[in-house]
């Protein structure tokens, strides 16, 4: 089941930010910043005196990972099975393969403020994909690939504001963004190194092969 209550409160919950509510995680108004612990009665005096066993630790960063992309459950482990037949380190692929996302694309490309906003666009049939629409937020981006936002969707108020704020942070080496023709191109596929997220994906390699 996909969690629907506050955003935040998933930030708080693994405590750091998940940049799941656009610029406002930018700000003063973070409620990570603000109330750096868990949410509930007892999350400051449970973040004291709680020691995280090896299992729980892998399950929170699963757990981390899971909704810094906003997937379910399915979706995740699907993914993971599907990269564990790739050549490579089966943890960068798994980030590769989540950040090859359509969702995701749109959101690094500047066209959405978070990847729930992009997962919107694209189920609105307001993305192309190779000049073609496509309404399915978990396709998968190849490189070489185009990704637009279609003409008459240019004018979208969500969608300027999100490129007036997409500055924010350096680019990244596998897209290419042109923002005049609301287009852009993924260059190759990603690497580890080139993916901005402060994850251990290691543990969710050891908790899926228990």
């Amino acid at each position: 089941m996909r969690y629907t209550g506050p955003s935040c409160r998933l930030c708080r919950r693994e405590g750091t930010k998940l940049f799941l509510k656009g610029t406002k995680c930018f700000t003063e108004k973070c409620p990570v910043e603000r109330r750096p612990y868990a949410p509930g009665q007892h999350g400051q005096s449970t973040a004291r005196r709680r020691k995280s066993s090896e299992y729980a630790k892998q399950l929170r960063e699963k757990q981390k990972i899971k909704r810094i992309y906003g997937i379910s459950e399915r979706q995740f482990r699907n993914t993971f099975e599907r990269v564990t037949t790739l050549p490579g380190i089966t943890g960068h692929n798994l980030l590769a393969a989540l950040e090859s996302r359509l969702d995701n694309v749109v959101y690094r490309m500047g066209f959405a403020a978070s990847r729930k906003a992009a997962r919107q666009l694209i189920r609105h049939r307001h993305i192309e994909v190779k000049t073609k629409t496509v309404d399915v937020p978990s396709y998968l981006v190849g490189p070489g690939e185009e990704v637009r936002v279609r003409g008459k969707s240019r004018e979208q108020v969500s969608i300027l504001a999100a490129l007036d704020q997409s500055g924010r942070g350096a680019p990244l080496t596998w897209l290419a963004v042109d923002r005049q023709s609301f287009s852009g191109r993924m260059l190759e596929r990603p690497q580890r190194a080139s993916i901005p997220i402060a994850a251990q994906e290691q543990l969710v390699v050891e908790l899926y092969s228990k």
